[in-house]
């Protein structure tokens, strides 16, 4: 839109970006119909099996970045108006190894004060939620963050029941 001098004038650039939104879009349902044998659905759930999105969605990062290490898209500050920017004028936020002692210090007093048995029950509950499709999670989830229990702790009792995603490689 930035190369056209007034883009909502009569509309017709505006019409015409719109027209081919939903050519690309019909052109993915209907890639996807194919996928599920006549169902946008199904061929949703082999997508996601065959890695057809984790595919596009790589084709268009690749894209993007090649377009941006080009030139031909602009980021300002990154590839382009620069000037003035210092890298060494930053304040980023750099954590010490005081502080993750610190934290960690914390943590284990955290894990020494609670109650181990209620922490316990509470991650067998998660475990038991997550078995069952019906249920909602997030109130199992609730009471464990309120026994203590940790991130990683709870984590690892829905791990249990629903594993751990690995990407295939798609090539």
């Amino acid at each position: 839109m930035v190369n056209v001098a007034d883009p909502l004038g009569g509309s017709p650039y505006v019409e015409w970006m719109t027209d081919e939104m939903e050519r690309q879009a019909e052109a993915i349902f209907a890639h996807l119909d194919d996928l599920g044998n006549g169902s946008i659905l199904e061929g949703t759930f082999n997508g996601l099996k065959n890695g057809y999105f984790v595919g596009e969605i790589a084709d268009a990062a690749y894209r993007f970045e090649r377009e941006v290490n080009s030139g031909r898209r602009i980021i300002v500050g990154v590839n382009d108006f620069t000037d003035g920017d210092n890298p060494e004028d930053r304040n980023l936020l750099r954590i010490g190894a005081e502080t993750e002692e610190y934290q960690l210090k914390r943590l284990n007093d955290v894990k020494t004060r609670r109650n181990q048995e209620h922490v316990n029950s509470a991650l067998s509950e998660i475990t038991a939620v997550a078995s069952d499709p019906t249920r909602n999670l997030m109130p199992a989830i609730i009471a464990a963050v309120k026994t203590y229990a940790t991130e990683e702790e709870i984590a690892n009792a829905m791990e249990v029941v629903f594993g751990t995603y690995v990407e295939k490689a798609i090539v």
